[in-house]
């Protein structure tokens, strides 16, 4: 795996990980509190989307309300140094 450790995502979801054996994608899991609306983490992730690249890969949906996500992006030159690597979320 490249920037998650193992046991930060719920089972499952590293096997989509390893199948990117190329290593062309940066993985970021997030966990999103239940506080957080749907609107807002639709609008805090689309935003993601458009600024920084990141796309949604998998949602998960828990009782108490929280959400995990994982998010993808190719490397590219925006991923260099200086650049935050995950989501100011």
């Amino acid at each position: 795996m490249t920037n998650i450790q193992r046991g930060l995502l719920p089972p499952g979801w590293d096997k989509v990980v390893e199948e990117d054996s190329s290593d062309e994608y940066d993985w970021v899991p997030l966990r999103l509190p239940p506080d957080v609306t749907r609107v807002s983490a639709s609008l805090r992730l689309s935003i993601e989307a458009e600024y920084r690249g990141w796309e949604l890969t998998r949602v998960r949906a828990y009782t108490d309300g929280s959400r995990r996500v994982l998010l993808r992006r190719k490397k590219s030159a925006a991923t260099m140094p200086g650049t935050p690597d995950q989501p100011a979320l």
